[in-house]
């Protein structure tokens, strides 16, 4: 990392004779080419095309370099983000890759999925000067989508103990790096018949393309990461078993998978069900799709409630499932959404109904016990909550009925409890996530360190992968004190 920040000052100077302060910000913030809203409802196609390199350069040419980079301190893995945007300003996608590789396991799914705008480019210097701030994220997948090819500095042949991994999605996956490249032979065993975790099961192809998770995982390969798929630590594999084939080191990333739902009338009737379950049918399982034998749903007019990124993928989903009307449903107004803007501005173009300050109360059905309507509730925002959010309060009386033959149901996810309930000695909270010490992830048993949403409830991916390399740095240390 020295070498490379030695190479960003050493670029500074040549970059301000090559143009201004005042040029650099002269220059517009690069706008996404996008698909065609009308063409891309009726395909799975990804939204987001990619910069053009000349898109690239230029925008790259707006980062001013400066001497405390702020960005940085936005980012939950710590990318030198001046560091990589300067090699794309150059014209060297591939050093731009390698900066992005010694930090972060998945920069073409970051590059994609994480809310820059509330961490990195949140910090970044243009906020103070009024304007825009440059697009890291744009240009993070740009540098990882040009150069995942690139060979990579990776150890020849894992020989360090034997590291075990439950589950792959980004905070497994980012562990699994991490600990890959400090030579330990890493095993990771997924639940499912494909490795990605949430990332293949839970984001849909027009968001982050399958294809592109699975370059992000052969490039783990490479560094000598072995995937187990059909495997469910705590049932197929205990933790006794786990010590007994000689696992140095335990690493539980195995998520938030159990779905919440309200607790109102009528959530038992046929096409009401979570967003959890109609995202894998389509997303892992190909439901809707020619040749595929998974069933799924379909309505013409499709409620979703909630106002997370969750409920934007399940509605733009829908409407690609051929439904006439899809409404999300959301409690507080849409500035309080939890969603990205992004996300929201999409799922608009895609012709989605926006009934904010609504809350259903009940689900009615047909004759064959269908859904068929819904009952919502006129909202207000009240005093602010615990968060600092302004809570929702019914206003009296303000009740109407609307059409809806599908309900999909995203109001959050409860941690996966199989390891928790299986393995004795585990610390657990009353919302039943692992406790685990902040700094280092280690939980309450030696040989265990977890992340991810099996720690927070809910986490973005970012924060996820932040957990994992925390906890591969301090595995190391532990691991490290014990054989000296």
């Amino acid at each position: 990392m020295n070498q490379d920040t030695n190479r960003a000052a050493s670029w500074r100077e040549e970059l301000r004779k090559s143009r201004s302060v005042r040029e650099r910000t002269a220059i517009p913030r690069v706008a996404m080419p996008q698909l065609d809203p009308d063409y891309r409802i009726a395909c799975n196609e990804e939204v987001n095309r990619g910069l053009t390199r000349e898109m690239a350069v230029l925008e790259a040419a707006r980062c001013l370099d400066c001497p405390d980079p702020q960005c940085m301190t936005g980012c939950p893995v710590g990318i030198h983000i001046p560091a990589f945007i300067k090699n794309i300003e150059r014209g060297d996608e591939a050093g731009a890759y390698r900066v992005l590789r010694m930090t972060s396991a998945l920069p073409a799914v970051c590059g994609r999925v994480c809310p820059q705008e509330k961490q990195c480019e949140s910090k970044c210097i243009y906020h103070k000067m009024g304007t825009a701030p440059v697009a890291i994220g744009y240009l993070e997948r740009y540098a990882a989508d040009c150069a995942a090819d690139v060979a990579e500095n990776t150890a020849a042949v894992p020989s360090g103990p034997k590291i075990a991994v439950a589950g792959s999605g980004p905070a497994g996956l980012a562990f699994a790096g991490e600990m890959a490249s400090y030579g330990y032979r890493v095993t990771v065993f997924e639940a499912l018949h494909r490795v990605g975790g949430v990332l293949i099961y839970g984001i849909p192809e027009f968001r982050l393309p399958n294809s592109v998770v699975e370059r992000e995982i052969e490039s783990l390969r490479r560094q000598g990461v072995e995937f187990v798929t059909d495997c469910i630590i705590g049932k197929t594999l205990s933790h006794d078993q786990l010590r007994e084939m000689g696992f140095e080191g335990i690493f539980v990333g195995s998520g938030a998978g159990l779905p919440r739902f309200m607790g109102i009338p009528g959530e038992n009737y046929i096409g009401v069900m979570s967003s959890n379950e109609y995202l894998t049918r389509i997303n892992l399982m190909g439901a809707g799709q020619e040749g595929e034998d998974t069933p799924v749903l379909k309505g013409r007019s499709v409620a979703v409630i909630g106002g997370g990124n969750t409920a934007m993928d399940s509605c733009r989903t829908a409407r690609r499932q051929g439904a006439e009307r899809v409404m999300i449903v959301y409690r507080r107004g849409e500035a309080e959404m939890p969603a990205r803007i992004e996300e929201v501005e999409h799922a608009k173009e895609e012709g989605v109904e926006f009934l904010t300050l609504c809350n259903p109360v009940e689900y009615l059905a047909d004759e064959n016990g269908r859904v068929c309507r819904m009952r919502l509730q006129r909202m207000e925002l009240g005093e602010p909550d615990a968060s600092g959010r302004r809570s929702p309060v019914p206003v009296e009386g303000a009740i109407e009925e609307i059409p809806a033959d599908m309900v999909i149901v995203s109001v959050g996810v409860s941690p996966n409890p199989i390891i928790p309930n299986a393995f004795a000695g585990l610390e657990v909270s009353r919302r039943g996530t692992i406790e685990v010490d902040g700094e280092t992830m280690r939980s309450s048993m030696p040989d265990i360190w977890a992340g991810g949403d099996i720690v927070r409830g809910g986490a973005t991916v970012i924060l996820a992968m932040g957990d994992g390399r925390r906890a591969a740095r301090a595995m190391h240390a532990a691991l490290s004190a014990r054989k000296n």
